[in-house]
């Protein structure tokens, strides 16, 4: 497998999370988007006590993208933000303590009958141990958030 395939695997696989999660409401969308509130989502939970312009960075999303990602983030209960006690002026953003409904709702979501259009029922267990085994092996906060 060289570079441009992996690239073009990675937007497969990135599409079929995205058919298999359960769609946002009006009143949960908020002006951000499932995609954008994904990531910044995983970076709270990999770097609990970031910031916001922290996300920005580490995403290279606009400034404007992360905060309404946050802002929709906070509303559904998912992430926490309080001010930081040693500067006052700054927000920090840490995984809920208790999952929302809408984290509890994602999670539970089953990709299976997605990835069985794509590849059969035939190949379904073989290409779901492999996505398994790639998201163990391949899981950002074991291989310490690179």
């Amino acid at each position: 497998m060289n570079s441009v395939e992996l690239f073009l695997l990675g937007r497969v696989l990135m599409k079929l999370g995205e058919q298999g999660m359960p769609q946002l409401t009006d009143a949960q969308r908020g002006g951000g988007g499932d995609r954008v509130a994904l990531v910044v989502a995983t970076e709270i939970a990999m770097y609990p006590g970031t910031t916001a312009a922290e996300v920005t960075v580490r995403t290279g999303f606009p400034q404007s993208q992360v905060s309404a990602a946050v802002a929709q983030l906070v509303t559904a209960g998912s992430v926490e933000a309080s001010r930081d006690p040693g500067d006052g002026r700054r927000t920090l953003l840490h995984p809920a303590r208790r999952v929302s409904s809408r984290v509890a709702e994602v999670r539970a979501a089953s990709v299976d009958g997605i990835v069985a259009e794509l590849v059969g029922e035939a190949d379904l267990r073989r290409v779901m141990d492999a996505l398994e085994f790639l998201a163990a092996t391949l899981n950002p906060a074991k291989a310490g958030g690179r």
